[in-house]
């Protein structure tokens, strides 16, 4: 079975920390649109800078003012170690023009309604304003982070924010709720590499509207805020496009990658500072991490899926070699957040299209959009990046990629992990590893690191069977249910290629008394077909009729089962499934459509349109304007559009 397969690829291959360069083949910051109701201006709400606060600076421009005194072109790009960031400010924006703004991420952030039309916003937003007084050195620089990352399964060295600035973290005063609060598109910093720095208009309108669907689907995700057209700067990928901003935010941005980079230069004092950073400051602190499990993980163990917490961060817990420290717990927490979103992405069909290291959160948040998708029809090895000729970023390969993904953070925080109860010892702090403690330390990270892969796949298995459960109109548990009902559904989707989630989304709408005998199970059968009918090597109408009946009686019996034979019952599963299975999603050809509008046809109004249906993805109907427009858009995709492919490029 398709998830069967999916699940083995996340076991846990034997490492040996000596020999860990070797490749191994909720959501924090999930928006819930429920922020303050008043908000404030962009200038009065709180800001800080927790992150340069607290961490090391790049030593040739340690201050503010050594930044903004030098020449922008002198700050790089070139290599910049014993640092996490480098204070940076963008480049300024001649003529922009703010396109459109998300109201759910204006109202999450804490900001008042109507702040999009104030000469500051669209000033901050364009990288035209900097909160930081150069005569009074009061405020917050702007800065970018120093990370590296394994991409596509190799060493890539140094990469960091090369088109992305921080501009300052803000904190909701109703929530409580700390973001970093970023440009992408800003101008060239020390990470650019050989890039320019720029986004394209094309690649900022795909992220400006994913991460805001993303997080209306409840998926954690990182925020966009605004989107910002560059009129003047022309920039060339393979060919010569308008630029763009999209002003951003997440509680961090700070990623897997992050870690790589020290770890490659032997950094061992800044890995401690920053998962110290992370567990303190990401976190809400050491005592928020779970505590050891009292038993094997497993997906059906309630002490698996809500671990107890609140262990003082001196304290270690176990027997060797299973004993953890507070870095263990970190590494956990981590794996457990990312096994969580992985989840949600196999269940609603979201595919990144470039999971590399420097794209994984320490927070789990889906992150840094590139060659995004979310699947047609129901294909799973379809990958949306067109440069991936192995098929490594796949939908089907997601959970065991981030899983290989978590094994590289693994090997950075080795060290801390495999030393136990002495990791606070003056000796290890100052000193490191004795020849004498190396085989205990190796035997315990190994064994840690082996658990914690146990359970990531736990976490994984019961986040995905919950999400599954409700999008197919299940209450009750039930063991048969997994393959019987999902795996089923999978196989019989693929087989005939049917659109993943216009699938949940008509299965809603099946009245359970239309079920009752083969000949009505038959007739509904058709309406899962794509509009030009049954597709699929070797398949007939006959033949794909039969089989979605055949499925379609097994469900029925476990809908009844769960909410009873009656009407009311049925009407009541009816409205929780649309709760939970989106009528709208982005899909790859809509956001073309939407690109083509706005860069060739000059059109504005269409991006609130799509905006407004990617944050209320379950409604019915919207107040776009143009109803017609609204059921294209969630009809049936276009035969030539379907499983559409774009490059990294952006």
């Amino acid at each position: 079975m398709l998830l069967r397969t999916l699940l083995q690829r996340t076991q846990t291959s034997p490492l040996r920390l000596v020999k860990m360069t070797a490749s191994l083949s909720n959501g924090a910051a999930n928006g819930s649109n429920d922020g303050i109701t008043t908000g404030l201006s962009l200038h009065d709400l709180p800001k800080s800078s927790t992150f340069t606060s607290n961490l090391p600076p790049d030593p040739e421009y340690p201050t503010p003012s050594a930044s903004h005194n030098a020449p922008r072109q002198n700050l790089g790009p070139r290599m910049v170690k014993g640092a996490l960031y480098t204070y940076v400010r963008p480049e300024e924006t001649s003529d922009p023009e703010l396109l459109g703004i998300s109201p759910a991420a204006m109202c999450d952030i804490g900001l008042q309604a109507g702040e999009q039309d104030t000469s500051d916003f669209k000033a901050t937003v364009a990288g035209n304003k900097i909160y930081w007084d150069p005569s009074t050195e009061d405020g917050v620089y702007s800065w970018a982070q120093c990370y590296g990352g394994y991409q596509f399964g190799s060493w890539a060295g140094q990469l960091g924010d090369g088109r992305a600035i921080s501009l300052f973290e803000s904190t909701n005063p109703s929530t409580k709720t700390r973001y970093e609060v970023q440009l992408k598109g800003a101008g060239k910093t020390p990470y650019s590499r050989f890039a320019d720095g720029k986004a394209v208009l094309r690649s900022s309108i795909r992220e400006f509207i994913v991460s805001e669907a993303l997080n209306a689907l409840r998926i954690p995700s990182t925020r966009a805020l605004s989107l910002t057209l560059a009129p003047n700067s022309k920039v060339r990928r393979e060919r010569i496009e308008p630029g763009a901003i999209v002003a951003r935010f997440a509680q961090s941005w700070l990623r897997i990658g992050t870690f790589d980079l020290l770890r490659a230069r032997g950094d061992r004092k800044n890995i401690r500072k920053l998962a110290t950073y992370v567990a303190e400051h990401v976190y809400p602190g050491w005592t928020s991490l779970p505590s050891i499990l009292p038993e094997p993980a497993s997906a059906t163990s309630s002490t698996t899926i809500n671990p107890d917490r609140d262990v003082p961060p001196e304290k270690a817990e176990g027997e060797f070699p299973s004993e953890e420290n507070r870095f263990a717990r970190l590494y956990r927490e981590i794996a457990r957040r990312n096994a969580i979103t992985v989840a949600y992405w196999q269940a609603y069909a979201f595919t990144n299209g470039v999971l590399n290291t420097d794209n994984t959160s320490l927070l789990g948040l889906s992150l840094d959009f590139g060659p995004f998708a979310f699947l047609d029809n129901y294909d799973p090895s379809y990958t949306p990046n067109h440069d991936d000729h192995a098929l490594r970023y796949s939908y089907r390969n997601q959970p065991s990629i981030i899983w290989w993904n978590l094994l590289r953070l693994g090997e950075s925080l080795g060290e801390l992990i495999g030393a136990g109860s002495r990791v606070d010892e003056d000796q290890f702090v100052n000193e490191g590893v004795t020849k004498a403690f190396a085989p205990e330390l190796i035997k315990r990270a190994e064994t840690i690191i082996e658990n914690v892969g146990e359970e990531y796949k736990a976490v994984f298995l019961a986040e995905y069977t919950r999400l599954m459960r409700k999008r197919f109109g299940l209450i009750r548990e039930n063991e048969t249910d997994f393959d019987e009902l999902f795996s089923g559904a999978l196989d019989m989707m693929e087989a005939l290629e049917l659109d993943f989630n216009h699938f949940f989304r008509r299965l809603a709408s099946v009245k359970v008394g239309d079920l009752q005998d083969e000949e009505g199970r038959k007739w509904v059968a058709g309406r899962f077909f794509h509009a030009e009918g049954v597709t699929g090597l070797g398949n007939t109408e006959e033949k794909a009729r039969k089989r979605i009946a055949k499925w379609l009686e097994k469900w029925r019996m476990r809908i009844q089962e769960d909410w009873g034979n009656d009407d009311g019952g049925d009407a009541q599963r009816q409205k929780e499934m649309k709760k939970v299975n989106p009528k709208f999603i982005p899909r790859s050809w809509v956001l073309d459509e939407l690109i083509q509008r706005v860069e060739h046809g000059g059109e504005r109004q269409v991006i609130g349109q799509v905006m407004e249906m990617a944050l209320n993805p379950f409604e019915d109907e919207w107040k776009t304007g143009d109803r017609k427009q609204e059921e294209r858009w969630c009809g049936d995709v276009p035969r030539g559009n379907r499983q559409m492919m774009c490059s990294c490029s952006s």
